[in-house]
């Protein structure tokens, strides 16, 4: 099993491109089950997650032609095998997405119950909820989501909760079904309006996506299109808060710094400059890193799958910072980690408080998911010595050549057996 060994106390200096988005790119991969015609998309990032999701549509039946780097085509003409099987879902919560589009193009399908990373329960009775009320009949049976209609129908559903992937997965179903449905508490995230995008590029017809309300026209049938991932703003998110962490000053290119408003308002407030364009945004610091508080929330708040990041930036800065999280009951795992080097944080309930530290020492320390790896990698690179990240191959789920771009920028950084 792979691991990262990083040498800390090194400034990050440079320029990185940012990769597409994994979030984005793994419900649009599912689209491709809307239409018998190529969907073309580039911008794919190279990530294990993606990997899965190509596995698990080739399996289904659809064509897949990834010849040239960072390019993908997908053709569907037949979906010879609706199902989605645990051995591929357990290692990847997204691909419940095809549940939804198998749905609304065959009629069928038979997806297991999602597994991931260990963050939080993550239930999936909004999805549920969501086709039952567009005329699905669905059976929970032996660990698998079973289901059939005879077509799906439009119809105006209300989610109890904010859901990104359940939003995403009703969006789909209903571009093929017959009538107008209406998508009310709908999630607002940018990676719903590029799915959203896409769709549209397939001749369906959406209203409102980005808005808490998304109005779909049904259509009888989807084309093909052509589509370019956007940038990820997690990706960027986490190479903003390394670089202000570690003292340096970057500039990340081919970004959207729309996308990240929140994050770049906390960044700003825990001491970084931030200088934007419409595709680039570029980081620095000189001063002392000052404490911030953060509450999570849904998109346009201050994201989940940013909070780990911003805690091990938090780490060193002067004064008291109170994180919240409020999206995933068990997204503090990270902690106890941080403190095996040398940080200073207590947990109260869902509230993270912690006390900046002069510094802090490299130590062994082991990955329990994607976007805590990813803070553990932000603390090596500000602490003293040598730090061993064990159990990476989260990283390799969500993060494009990690330690290479971190490289480019200066970091002593390099992957191990």
């Amino acid at each position: 099993m792979d691991r990262l060994v990083i040498e800390g106390g090194r400034r990050l200096e440079g320029t990185i491109a940012v990769s597409g988005a994994k979030n984005a790119a793994l419900p649009i991969l599912c689209a491709s089950l809307l239409t018998d015609e190529p969907l073309v998309l580039t911008h794919v990032p190279e990530l294990n997650d993606v990997r899965t999701m190509r596995t698990l549509l080739g399996q289904m039946g659809v064509a897949l032609d990834g010849r040239e780097p960072g390019s993908l085509a997908l053709q569907a003409s037949r979906v010879e095998w609706p199902l989605a099987p645990y051995e591929l879902v357990k290692t990847m919560r997204a691909s419940i997405l095809a549940l939804g589009p198998l749905l609304a193009r065959c009629r069928e399908a038979r997806v297991s119950l999602p597994g991931g990373c260990a963050i939080g329960l993550r239930p999936v009775d909004q999805h549920v909820k969501g086709l039952e009320a567009m005329g699905a009949e669905i059976d929970l049976d032996h660990g698998y989501i079973g289901a059939k209609t005879a077509r799906l129908a439009g119809v105006r559903f209300a989610f109890d909760v904010v859901t990104v992937t359940g939003t995403e997965n009703l969006l789909m179903a209903a571009t093929l079904a017959e009538g107008t449905t209406v998508l009310e508490n709908a999630a607002r995230e940018p990676e719903v309006v590029d799915l959203a995008d896409c769709l549209t590029a397939m001749g369906a017809r959406i209203r409102g996506a980005g808005t808490d309300r998304i109005v779909v026209e049904g259509v009888d049938r989807l084309h093909g299109a052509t589509h370019r991932i956007m940038p990820d703003r997690i990706e960027t998110g986490t190479f903003l808060a390394a670089v202000a962490a570690t003292g340096g000053t970057a500039t990340l290119t081919g970004t959207r710094a729309d996308t990240l408003v929140a994050v770049i308002d906390k960044l700003a407030e825990a001491g970084a400059r931030i200088d934007v364009t419409p595709d680039t945004i570029r980081v620095s610091r000189d001063g002392p890193l000052a404490a911030a508080n953060v509450r999570t929330a849904p998109y346009p708040a201050f994201p989940t799958d940013m909070q780990a990041q911003f805690m091990a930036l938090a780490t060193r800065a002067e004064g008291t910072s109170r994180i919240t999280e409020t999206i995933f009951e068990n997204r503090m795992m990270h902690v106890q980690e941080l403190v095996r080097l040398g940080a200073d944080i207590e947990v109260e309930g869902g509230t993270a408080i912690v006390r900046g530290v002069p510094r802090l020492t490299g130590a062994n320390v082991m990955a329990t998911d994607l976007r805590a790896s990813a803070c553990l990698v932000i603390a090596g690179l500000v602490a003293d010595g040598a730090t061993t990240i064990d159990r990476i191959y989260h990283l390799d789920r969500g993060y494009e050549r990690l330690e290479a771009k971190l490289a480019a920028l200066g970091a002593s950084i390099a992957r191990v057996k």
